[in-house]
């Protein structure tokens, strides 16, 4: 039998890692808080801006929704008034009774699914690594409701 010459390549970690891109480096799955990686003042810093920016954009997006969704029922209530289109109340009312029985239905359980459980689990051991970022986050966040 031929004897197989078995070679070895040699992986550098500190070169791979540099040619990693940053946002693995940050994102990369286990690898641990953001306690364990930056500064108090970093995390603040990071968790004010992106809280900042989403508080921003959910205000704009907010208004537009709002805007869009009472002009719709205004259109409605001046097409109604003006005969274009007719509301049967008492079907709206009786599928109204209908959606508040299903609803007495499903919080009489008070019982979660697995699936949502285990997510809000998830949610909950990240916030309590995180709290640093977590806090910057919202108090950025309010902060860009506010402006």
């Amino acid at each position: 039998a031929g004897a197989k010459d078995d070679t070895f390549n040699v992986l550098d970690l500190a070169e791979y890692t540099k040619k990693q891109p940053w946002w693995r480096k940050i994102f990369a799955p286990n690898s641990g808080s953001s306690a364990e990686k930056y500064n108090v003042a970093t995390q603040l810093v990071i968790g004010g801006v992106t809280g900042w920016c989403t508080g921003f954009i959910f205000q704009k997006v907010g208004k537009l929704a709002a805007t869009a969704v009472g002009g719709g029922f205004f259109l409605l209530q001046v097409a109604n008034h003006t005969g274009y289109i007719k509301v049967d109340w008492n079907l709206v009312q009786r599928d109204m009774n209908k959606a508040k029985q299903q609803l007495k239905f499903h919080s009489s359980g008070n019982k979660m699914p697995p699936e949502v459980k285990s997510r809000v689990d998830e949610v909950i051991i990240f916030l309590k690594k995180n709290v640093i970022l977590t806090g910057g986050f919202a108090g950025g966040f309010l902060l860009g409701m506010a402006s």
